[in-house]
């Protein structure tokens, strides 16, 4: 019954997200067709501009294209993109690989890097090195995703040489090579990803670590006269990052958005790239299939979240049960 309630929930969040991405393009000034085949230069007649919109589905009345957006979709119909002319699933599942390699191995290192640093921290509260630490964190943290992308190409590809630039890999590279060539282009990429993810799990780490620390089970854990190692790793980091768990649902959604401005500075082929691209050319049909595919993804992450939380944590178990219980017996 509560998975059923909680699936409910999040289908209405679909529903109002979906609809309100299929409105944002259309606030948007321009036309795809008369930017591709029109514009200043007239490089069509108007009539066959005219035929061009009603040959997209774009000269019919706003609701009467929802209704046909909803009924395609349904139907796995995503429509055609008007800059690409091909249908926009077949556009974006040949992006799709690209972004998923980029935000989930920058998700994982985010997590690790930014879940020991606030361990860390918390446990040397107090000292200097705490102090540089969070500082150090805090501005990294503040700085652009775009900006640190433009210093990591300054530094490591412009000065030192070390990796390329742009793309994924070239046209030619085959077997070994391509994978060589794609793991070398995608560290820059991956790299700003994850220094512009960092700062969330760290405090959050910090924040929750402190908190354990002052629980008195860790006092109990010394008083046994176990080592300072194992009370920071198996008692106070096993509690402590629990509720960062539920950050990453929240870093799927800033990495995903996050991946447009990275993905442009290193036209790195995927979602992000793609949907810049269809940003600049008004391909409305696109936009909504990537703004749908974004947030199917963060729906997803966040029910994936809330339903696997109780596994890892007992308390949540027994607190929904003993509510399930005493349901019960009021009945």
């Amino acid at each position: 019954m509560r998975i059923a309630r909680r699936a409910g929930q999040y289908a209405l969040v679909l529903w109002a997200a979906v609809t309100l991405n299929f409105a944002l393009p259309y606030l948007a000034p321009g036309d795809p067709v008369n930017y591709l085949y029109g514009g200043d230069q007239q490089a069509l007649d108007r009539k066959y501009v005219e035929q061009l919109r009603a040959g997209y589905g774009l000269d019919r009345p706003i609701l009467e294209q929802y209704v046909s957006f909803w009924s395609g979709l349904l139907h796995g119909d995503l429509g055609m993109s008007v800059e690409h002319n091909r249908p926009v699933a077949e556009v974006l599942w040949d992006k799709l690989p690209w972004t998923i390699s980029l935000v989930g191995i920058a998700t994982v290192l985010a997590f690790v890097i930014g879940t020991l640093l606030g361990a860390w921290a918390a446990w040397r509260r107090g000292t200097a090195k705490e102090t540089g630490t969070v500082v150090g964190v805090l501005v990294v943290d503040s700085m652009p995703g775009f900006w640190v992308g433009m210093i990591l190409i300054a530094v490591f590809s412009v000065t030192l040489g070390w990796f390329p630039s742009y793309g994924a890999a070239t046209i030619t590279a085959t077997g070994g090579e391509w994978f060589a060539e794609v793991a070398s282009r995608m560290v820059l990429p991956v790299a700003t990803l994850t220094i512009a993810s960092i700062g969330g799990f760290f405090l959050m780490t910090r924040a929750s670590m402190i908190g354990v620390l002052g629980e008195p089970f860790i006092r109990l854990a010394r008083a046994k006269g176990l080592g300072e190692f194992r009370v920071a790793i198996r008692h106070a980091l096993r509690n402590a990052v629990l509720p960062v768990y539920t950050t990453l649902t929240l870093t799927v959604g800033v990495l995903l958005s996050g991946a447009v401005v990275v993905e442009s500075v290193f036209a790195y082929p995927g979602l992000g790239k793609l949907t810049y691209d269809a940003v600049t050319a008004r391909d409305y049909p696109l936009l909504q299939g990537a703004f749908l595919l974004a947030t199917v993804g963060i729906v997803a992450a966040n029910l994936l979240a809330d339903l696997t939380y109780p596994l890892l944590d007992p308390r949540v178990r027994r607190d929904r049960t003993a509510a399930h219980g005493h349901s019960e017996v009021a009945a």
